[in-house]
């Protein structure tokens, strides 16, 4: 009889660590089992999402099966239970435990947002306006109420930005990025300002700004920016206008076309500098650090001119006569192209 009964406890015993490993095996396979999906994917867990909604989420995602064993995982995977709001990217290989596991780190996805150097207001409010994810709170705002949002004591918005790439979390808004956007910019300019050449015929780091803009339209060529900037420099130390044409397509505005014409050139506006002298009021464009450092530390030299060179970057004169050769040789050879 005794051995009857312990023959019966073994099997139960047996039965039910039998049973114990398939629930066990079943749990270990549905949470290692892949996420059904051959393209990244930006999945957002709210705030308060508890861990069973965010399985069911997942599965009405049709991003795991469907199992009655999700009560069991909390028992099973306590680790994997205490997920925290966010956005996350889910990449094609991952796993549930391993999307679990990113939920639980609270490593939201980083998008991104690239401002190209040289580039203007508008180009920024068009970029932003076209960002994923983002809040867009400055859509029906002026530029005026969008430098009073950003207590910055400007009319015109353009320049007080640093052109660079920036990275957001799911729901930011676009004054937090012009935010950060304008604090660099204040920073990098500073620093450069503190750390001028001095008997500059600049008064302002604005008026630094300024001419950065006008040094970051001008060329792409980094080995050029200190000596765009010497001639500059050297214009206004002579009290000669600064005559340089991305000033004056700035001035036209809507009414650029792609060509300027000489009755362009005439034609007086606050920023054509073929007719008022020194620097424009405002700068024209956003610019990089490397322009800014130009600014403020140019080359010295003895360059009062400089024309394209039709190779990609300008053939730099001293006087008046070497900058009229290299004018008709330049000519002469968009002539040769034709």
């Amino acid at each position: 009889m005794i051995k009857k009964i312990t023959y019966l406890l073994i099997a139960i015993l047996l039965i039910a660590f039998a049973g114990y490993r398939y629930i066990t095996n079943q749990v270990n396979e549905y949470v290692n089992q892949p996420l059904s999906m051959t393209q990244e994917r930006i999945f957002t867990l709210k705030t308060g999402t508890s861990f069973q909604r965010v399985l069911s989420d997942l599965t009405q995602s049709d991003l795991i099966e469907p199992s009655d064993l999700t009560p069991l995982v909390r028992r099973f995977y306590p680790e994997l239970t205490q997920v925290k709001a966010g956005t996350y990217l889910l990449e094609p290989g991952l796993t549930l435990r391993q999307a679990l596991l990113l939920f639980k780190s609270g490593k939201e996805h980083q998008f991104s947002i690239t401002f190209v150097e040289g580039s203007t207001f508008k180009e920024w409010r068009e970029a932003l306006s076209q960002a994923p994810h983002l809040t867009h709170d400055t859509t029906e705002m002026t530029e005026a109420e969008i430098a009073q949002a950003l207590e910055l004591d400007v009319e015109k918005l353009e320049g007080m930005f640093l052109a660079e790439t920036y990275h957001y979390t799911f729901g930011a808004s676009e004054l937090d990025i012009l935010e950060r956007a304008s604090r660099k910019l204040t920073q990098v300019l500073d620093y450069h300002w503190a750390e001028r050449q001095r008997d500059l015929p600049l008064k302002s780091s604005y008026e630094a700004l300024i001419l950065a803009s006008i040094i970051e339209k001008e060329t792409s060529v980094e080995e050029e920016r200190e000596r765009v900037a010497s001639v500059f420099v050297n214009r206004l130390n002579k009290g000669m206008r600064l005559q340089t044409d991305p000033t004056v397509i700035y001035g036209m505005g809507d009414s650029y076309d792609g060509n300027i014409r000489k009755k362009d050139l005439r034609t007086p506006t606050p920023y054509n500098t073929y007719v008022i002298f020194g620097l424009p009021p405002t700068p024209i464009a956003m610019p990089g650090e490397a322009s800014i450092a130009a600014a403020t530390n140019p080359e010295n030299g003895d360059y009062y001119y400089f024309v394209a060179s039709g190779t990609g970057g300008h053939v730099f004169s001293k006087t008046l006569a070497e900058h009229n050769r290299a004018v008709r040789a330049y000519l002469k050879q968009l002539r040769s192209k034709q």
